[in-house]
């Protein structure tokens, strides 16, 4: 008796071993016609084109970057200035020129909308937090250079680099509600770096990308009459971007 079981269990151990081969060799099989005749047949069509178009659509992350003044160790009524990170999101079009067969030059003008919140720590006993959260519609105006991987079976990776100039359209609202909160500049220049990969369709190119900003210039206008103001030397911007760019 036992030993019926056990031809049994070795003869469905054996079918399940001549199934799972089976199985990967018509995989394998499957993969390599795959790579030997669809191989970057997507990609072709779009190296032809020495420009195409686009949107992107993407996804924010803001905050400030407080440097504190000299006079700030002379203050009695704040004792910390930190930054929080708030959310928002970007709507941008594309406009891509092919600089040879590795690199291209890119233009994506467009909105964002973004949320930045200075944090002051105020001077009791129980630590009191005052907060200026700052919301703000940018019309952006970013030049990248990008440079591309080998193609490999319609994808390949990017890296991108470049500068973008900002103006902030709702700064003018901030500055008539309220004459007493920390004023910031709606003009920011900053220096942008990221990766992405490039996915190749019969009809369009699909690359998600990332780039992190850093903020050049010093948004801060000085105020000497507001103690907010009075103990930051300057504030500087900083951005994490994630987005998914449609072209073709």
């Amino acid at each position: 008796m036992q030993t019926t079981h056990l031809w049994r269990g070795l003869d469905l151990y054996r079918q399940r071993v001549v199934l799972t081969l089976l199985f990967t060799v018509g995989l394998c099989s499957c993969a390599r016609a795959q790579f030997v005749g669809g191989k970057n047949q997507n990609f072709f069509d779009f190296q032809a084109k020495p420009y195409y178009f686009g949107i992107t659509l993407g996804y924010n992350s803001s905050r400030y970057t407080p440097f504190r003044s000299k006079d700030f160790i002379f203050a009695d009524s704040i004792v910390g200035v930190t930054s929080l990170s708030g959310p928002g999101f970007n709507l941008n079009l594309i406009g891509n020129l092919k600089l040879g067969k590795y690199f291209d030059f890119r233009f994506t003008p467009g909105f964002s909308f973004a949320e930045r919140t200075l944090n002051y720590t105020q001077s009791s006993v129980r630590r009191a937090e005052s907060q200026e959260k700052v919301e703000s519609v940018f019309v952006e105006m970013p030049f990248y250079f990008r440079y591309k991987s080998a193609p490999y079976r319609d994808k390949r990776l990017f890296l991108i680099a470049g500068m973008k100039y900002s103006f902030d359209v709702a700064s003018e609202s901030r500055t008539r509600q309220a004459e007493e909160l920390v004023r910031i500049s709606p003009h920011d220049f900053s220096v942008e770096y990221g990766a992405g990969i490039q996915i190749f369709f019969p009809y369009f190119i699909l690359s998600p990308e990332f780039k992190i900003s850093h903020g050049i210039g010093n948004t801060l206008l000085f105020n000497p009459t507001l103690p907010e103001s009075r103990v930051l030397e300057k504030v500087t911007s900083r951005t994490f971007t994630l987005s998914f760019h449609i072209e073709g």
